[in-house]
């Protein structure tokens, strides 16, 4: 079964975790004791309703604030496909768990509160989807019931995020507007009576026919090597494989390939899912392949086809969003991990301080502070072989590691 990651993303009482709720309540995805706490705990408050955002916000800090502060992450399933939604915070203190929330996801739900419309806040949360290439935005127009379901409302915060839209650098993002109310269900599982002038799809139907293989990275293939297959066996006593997955493109049997970083060329001999031989494998596939000749590789090197070689190189620029309450600034030393490779990584120079809500760059930055992003320059102790994320989501991201205390700091998208 598909399974499809989404990144929610909305202001304070914007209404997400109670959206979120709704979808599992509605699609019958919570448990029976999870929904009697629900039940129970509405009318301990005096709700003459179902607080659906209980069934989210697990930390007790956001129970008793009604907001989220950490990255929960959420599953599910229909018929037709299983989900996982991250459900992460839309406070500007929390960029980085927005950012960590998001890297991974292949859609994402910005909500707007149709009473206050496009925020500054809203600002952020695109800038953020923008920033990691995240190609399908729903941008759902929330608690439309407290505006009468007016028509004239939503067209005209459908209008204020169009014009943010033309902000952007993405040409190819997919954005869809679709009225709800969370609280009642409107337009969430179920088709709204209320708003006979939306003629489009519900939330959930329109998550359903997302292609989730348009979603990835089309065109130059990347394997990373994640482990070298040595049986040692009687039966297999010269064989030798490489484990990974493939990223990109498909992968064939006699494709003329390239070891990095060797550089040595070679072909697929073979492609191994499991014990059984196929001629060829699509990109998303966990596979092992054999190679014609009896090369080098070893984990953390790449095969690439001859002709989609990627850069290689010791010096790049990429924009990092800074998770750690310990400044970066330049001259400072990190571990570098990219896909399974680390190198020793130094800054070189602070470019510019990104302001996220699509105001601008601060130019004279000196250093980066938690939840900051920048551009920032690296030079590397040997090279690395990469793509640019717009162009490979997989290939062009990075992150860094405090050498010290062996904690991620950063997040990084090659530029």
């Amino acid at each position: 079964m598909e399974v499809l990651k989404i990144a929610t993303a909305g202001s304070v009482d914007d209404g997400k975790s109670t959206l979120i709720g709704r979808l599992l309540y509605d699609t019958k995805s919570l448990t029976s004791d999870k929904l009697e706490a629900i039940e129970r705990s509405s009318k301990q408050k005096g709700y003459d309703y179902l607080d659906f955002s209980l069934a989210t916000d697990g930390l007790v800090a956001e129970r008793e604030q009604g907001i989220t502060i950490d990255v929960a992450h959420i599953y599910f399933s229909t018929a037709t496909r299983s989900y996982i939604i991250a459900d992460t915070p839309g406070h500007v203190e929390y960029t980085r768990n927005m950012v960590t929330g998001a890297s991974t996801s292949q859609a994402a739900i910005i909500l707007i509160d149709a009473r206050h419309g496009v925020i500054e806040q809203t600002y952020r949360h695109f800038f953020i989807n923008n920033l990691l290439r995240i190609k399908d935005v729903i941008v759902a127009i929330n608690k439309m019931d407290l505006v009468d379901f007016s028509k004239e409302r939503y067209n005209e915060i459908k209008a204020d995020f169009q014009k943010l839209v033309t902000k952007s650098d993405y040409e190819d993002q997919n954005i869809t507007y679709i009225p709800v109310s969370a609280l009642k269900g409107d337009n969430v599982v179920e088709k709204s009576h209320t708003m006979s002038w939306y003629q489009g799809e519900t939330l959930l139907s329109h998550l359903e026919k997302l292609d989730t293989q348009n979603i990835y990275n089309k065109g130059k293939m990347r394997f990373p090597v994640q482990y070298v297959i040595r049986p040692k066996t009687e039966a297999y006593h010269d064989f030798r494989s490489y484990a990974g997955k493939v990223y990109g493109g498909a992968i064939n049997v006699g494709d003329e390939v390239v070891v990095l970083p060797s550089q040595t060329k070679t072909k697929v001999k073979e492609i191994y899912f499991n014990d059984k031989k196929f001629k060829s494998a699509a990109r998303r596939s966990s596979i092992s392949l054999t190679l014609e000749n009896d090369v080098n590789v070893s984990r953390g090197d790449m095969i690439v086809k001859a002709t989609e070689l990627p850069k290689i190189e010791k010096q790049f620029s990429a924009t990092v969003s800074w998770m750690c309450n310990k400044e970066l600034t330049a001259g400072s030393k990190y571990v570098l991990q990219h896909g399974v490779h680390k190198v020793l990584a130094k800054v070189q120079a602070i470019n510019n301080k990104i302001e996220t809500d699509f105001s601008g760059i601060e130019t004279n930055a000196i250093s980066l502070k938690i939840n900051d992003i920048a551009s920032i320059s690296f030079q590397l102790n040997k090279p690395i072989f990469f793509d640019s994320f717009k162009e490979h989501r997989t290939n062009g991201a990075f992150i860094l590691i405090d050498p010290q205390s062996n904690n991620t700091v950063g997040a990084g998208f090659i530029d």
